[in-house]
């Protein structure tokens, strides 16, 4: 409902723009006919004071033209100069309402969307929680329902780790420590959790051993952690996950390619904005909030790195990040 409003509202700014944009442009077109209906009537005029029998008659022809022409040229440079700074003004504050409004509509679809993952694993907790004291259960049973408890507030953890991170990131106020690391150790232990953690799912990895950056460990890992995760909620059970990273030149390529729905070409330039999630928040089925490729694209990039976006075969999204090398990438 909400969404909806926002959108008529994006539909009356533009339409009142164009109004006025029309306006403005017929207004400086009126200006300019009669300015130069005026320009031609003073021609008219000098040239019927002047007599053809008194001498330099051509000559005073021509400095009439001559005259003529440059007060056109006077009407159309001012004309185009008064006309340009309003037009560039009018077109500075339609796109700052405009992004206000889709900022406002993304920061509405994050509140939706954090509201639901806080909920979730609350209600989860204290469920198990009352289960477990209202009832006599089995020690399997109990061990059971607390390691699905503790899950649940790993998610919790992550979400405001995420939420926290972004808001430093984002002031320049978070603290660099970046010290050499073995990026493929990382990537090897993170896979092997996730494996754990998710043995339903069909994880392929080829990892090129001893690769060195220079980077910071939590960021690096907070990167691997986001795209892993954003790789398993996008593709069903049964449908393959391919992590990969390997040496190219002066950098390392890293890359999570999943066999999901994949992304719209006309999304994949928006999906590391800031709150921004493809589709509708009151219809999609995936969980998130909109921060995770944002913080993915802001270590990406205070790591000296960049981030490319495929579409996999026959189906799905591969993210592929550079980062530099360290200078001595045999870690001594």
């Amino acid at each position: 409902m909400k969404n909806s409003l926002k959108g008529q509202q994006l539909n009356i700014l533009t339409t009142a723009f164009c109004f006025l944009l029309v306006y403005i442009v017929s207004g400086f077109i009126w200006w300019f006919v009669s300015l130069e209906k005026q320009n031609q009537q003073m021609y008219q005029y000098r040239l019927e004071e002047l007599r053809k029998d008194e001498s330099y008659y051509y000559e005073k022809v021509e400095a009439l033209k001559d005259a003529k022409k440059r007060k056109t040229f006077q009407y159309i440079g001012e004309g185009s100069t008064f006309l340009l700074v309003i037009l560039s003004g009018g077109l500075f504050v339609y796109w700052t309402a405009r992004q206000q409004l889709l900022l406002s509509k993304r920061q509405q679809n994050f509140m939706m969307a954090v509201t639901h993952e806080l909920k979730t694993p609350v209600a989860i907790i204290k469920l198990n929680i009352e289960t477990i004291l209202k009832r006599d259960f089995e020690k399997e049973k109990r061990d059971k329902l607390l390691s699905n408890s503790v899950e649940e507030t790993k998610r919790l953890d992550v979400l405001i780790s995420n939420i926290l991170m972004a808001s430093q990131l984002e002031t320049n106020e978070y603290s660099f420590n970046k010290q050499m690391m073995n990026l493929s150790e990382m990537l090897h232990h993170s896979v092997i959790d996730f494996q754990n953690r998710y043995s339903d799912r069909i994880i392929l990895s080829h990892i090129e051993k001893s690769i060195f950056i220079l980077g910071e460990y939590q960021l690096i890992q907070l990167l691997i952690n986001n795209f892993l995760d954003n790789a398993r909620k996008y593709s069903q059970r049964g449908n393959e996950i391919t992590i990969g990273l390997k040496q190219n030149n002066k950098y390392c390529e890293l890359s999570f390619a999943d066999q999901g729905a994949g992304i719209p070409d006309k999304e994949k330039k928006k999906i590391f904005d800031k709150f921004y999630r493809v589709g509708n928040e009151e219809t999609r089925k995936s969980k998130g909030t909109g921060l995770g490729l944002f913080l993915c694209h802001k270590i990406v990039t205070d790591h000296k790195g960049e981030i490319f976006v495929h579409d996999n075969q026959p189906h799905g999204t591969i993210f592929t990040i550079q980062l530099p090398l360290s200078k001595n990438n045999n870690g001594i």
